[in-house]
């Protein structure tokens, strides 16, 4: 497993047939055997294999890279300067990315830069130098109790799949999951007569999540009555839960559709995505007087930190704390 040091970027796995290879000296190596894109590809195994990094991760590793080849075009990863490496993040920045991206991208270059010299690629490693992106800290977007009523309301019997969609908002609210979660789920997670599911969130790190009355009757009247007609003769996908009227499993970009959908046809003009649902079940879990540990077990988080967040989104509950136990309140 990689460990992170005190920047942030996780270390890569040294000795094996690559050893301890760091030197000094020109920036410019032996000319290597492979393209650019073998040794994006290599990395990326390397990430996989050796690291055991989630596919999330990669995943937008692969993203990051392809879009630094794009900024790099026949520029030589040995003949960039800092000041060069600044552009691309200044890049970054201009087209929108968000901040933790820019930071990820980041560590991601590190990362591989890090590879080719201990490959013996490069000589020098000058993304080192880069500086972290600093982040700010950003209120997530929450939806108020009501409006979250008006949204779990919103798939229409007219519509053919809305069994299935309400049971999977009803999920994703009652859960606080992440996206990626709720469409993994599978049919053996459900513990709909205990109350909870079981999840594999960040990490591959398994942890139950509890399950509320509305969306297990959701969820037990979508098992009962469209899974089967949407599964019927398929079974190549029987285990998942959530499934596309082709019996295929819900993709995660399907369900952000979804959502947008939804909030649209519940008059909600804020801009919404999934994990919106996933702050509103924070929020309104610390609004009711839940503990922050539990908060933070629930949402699978691995630093309470990451959680202490919403204590800054609930202002009422904060109002409430201090009106009763301050002494001149």
């Amino acid at each position: 497993m990689s460990s992170k040091p005190s920047d942030g970027t996780p270390k890569l796995i040294k000795g094996g047939r690559r050893g301890n290879r760091v030197t000094t000296g020109p920036v410019v190596a032996s000319p290597p055997a492979k393209t650019e894109r073998a040794w994006v590809d290599a990395f990326l195994d390397y990430c996989r294999s050796e690291c055991h990094l989630a596919d999330n991760t990669i995943a937008a590793y692969q993203r990051d890279l392809s879009k630094f080849s794009a900024w790099l075009g026949r520029r030589r990863e040995a003949d960039l300067t800092v000041p060069m490496l600044a552009e691309f993040m200044g890049s970054l920045a201009d087209s929108g990315l968000a901040p933790a991206s820019i930071a990820r991208t980041i560590v991601g270059l590190r990362m591989y830069f890090k590879y080719l010299q201990l490959e013996g690629v490069l000589k020098e490693n000058r993304v080192e130098l880069l500086g972290s992106q600093k982040l700010w800290q950003r209120i997530p977007s929450v939806l108020s109790p009501k409006m979250v009523d008006r949204f779990l309301q919103a798939p229409r019997m007219s519509y053919s799949l809305h069994l299935r969609d309400r049971a999977l908002l009803e999920a994703l609210y009652a859960s606080g999951c992440r996206v990626s979660e709720v469409a993994h789920l599978r049919m053996q997670d459900l513990h709909l007569d205990e109350g909870y599911a079981k999840v594999k969130g960040k990490g591959s790190k398994q942890r139950m999540t509890p399950l509320g009355q509305p969306a297990i009757a959701a969820i037990r009247t979508y098992l009962a009555e469209l899974r089967p007609k949407l599964m019927h003769g398929k079974t190549d996908y029987e285990h998942w839960v959530f499934v596309s009227r082709t019996g295929k499993p819900l993709r995660r970009e399907a369900i952000w559709e979804l959502v947008k959908k939804y909030a649209l046809d519940a008059g909600i003009t804020d801009s919404i995505s999934p994990h919106s649902l996933r702050h509103s079940f924070a929020t309104h879990l610390l609004a009711g007087g839940a503990d922050l540990r539990q908060v933070q077990e629930m949402l699978g988080h691995a630093s309470i930190a990451t959680t202490q967040i919403y204590t800054h989104v609930d202002q009422s509950r904060l109002k409430q704390v201090h009106n009763r136990f301050h002494p001149r309140s």
